[in-house]
């Protein structure tokens, strides 16, 4: 919902509702259970959805991704008890793993040539080793809390997943049309959220070396300043780079240097 709203639609919270319109762009939400989203876009029911790779991946249902959105990062990942002498996969072989994500699992074993006993579960899959149910699980897994607290460690990654964009097959132009607009504005999201804003002063005869590590989006912007032998220079640097090139900046001789978040980059 941020990430629509950055796109400059507004709409309500759908508290209490499962569907909304927006006020100011052509889309109907609907607010479902994550794993009803694919087949409620491949039933055409709806055209367009936003779902994690790893629903996706499981439901198998014929929809078409579009574009992978930036959040909702995890991993879909083996893990078995602190005291099991894990070495490699080859130790689940004949073993007992309990899963809510059986139909990944499968294709994973059968990819890796192990004959594991894959056991079915709708919830709280991570108790299933302390309670007898299963020698080790496969569960999605963030910043792996969860398991630590179950006495359990991650091993191996089956798939990495996050929110992806996915649309049927088949729209008409109309419907095709809105939906490259949708695209067109995550895409400026998306682009804004990995980079930043930079402005900074610079001493005249260290212009060359600084404007050579801010290339931006084509080259920085440099505006003299009201006192001599100085100038403002504007550009967007890669979240990634952010403070190494800031201390580069600093070192060559770079002053007042200021950081904004950017809401959308059209490129």
């Amino acid at each position: 919902m941020r990430v629509l709203k950055k796109c400059g639609i507004r709409f309500g919270s759908g508290l209490g509702k499962l569907r909304t319109e927006a006020e100011n762009f052509p889309l109907e939400i609907f607010f479902l259970r994550d794993d009803d989203i694919p087949e409620y876009v491949a039933d055409g029911v709806a055209d367009s959805g936003i779902v994690g790779e790893n629903v996706l991946a499981e439901t198998g249902k014929p929809v078409e991704t579009l574009e992978k959105l930036d959040f909702g990062g995890c991993r879909l990942s083996l893990a078995v008890p602190k005291n099991f002498d894990y070495r490699g996969l080859a130790d689940l072989e004949g073993r007992r793993v309990a899963t809510s994500y059986p139909n990944i699992l499968r294709r994973f074993f059968a990819a890796n040539g192990i004959g594991a006993d894959v056991h079915t579960i709708s919830g709280s899959v991570e108790i299933a080793p302390s309670i007898g149910l299963a020698d080790a699980v496969c569960d999605l897994v963030g910043s792996g809390s969860t398991l630590f607290s179950n006495g359990l460690r991650e091993v191996e990654t089956v798939m990495t997943s996050e929110a992806v964009l996915v649309a049927r097959g088949g729209l008409d132009a109309a419907r095709q049309t809105i939906l490259d607009k949708l695209l067109f504005r995550l895409r400026a999201v998306k682009a804004a959220r990995r980079s930043k804003y930079i402005l900074l002063n610079a001493p005249n005869d260290k212009l060359d070396e600084i404007a050579g590590m801010l290339p931006g989006m084509k080259s920085p912007t440099v505006m003299p300043l009201a006192e001599t032998g100085w100038s403002s220079v504007h550009s967007v640097i890669d979240e990634n780079d952010f403070w190494e090139s800031v201390e580069n900046l600093k070192r060559a001789g770079a002053e007042g240097i200021l950081v904004l978040s950017i809401d959308q980059m059209i490129q």
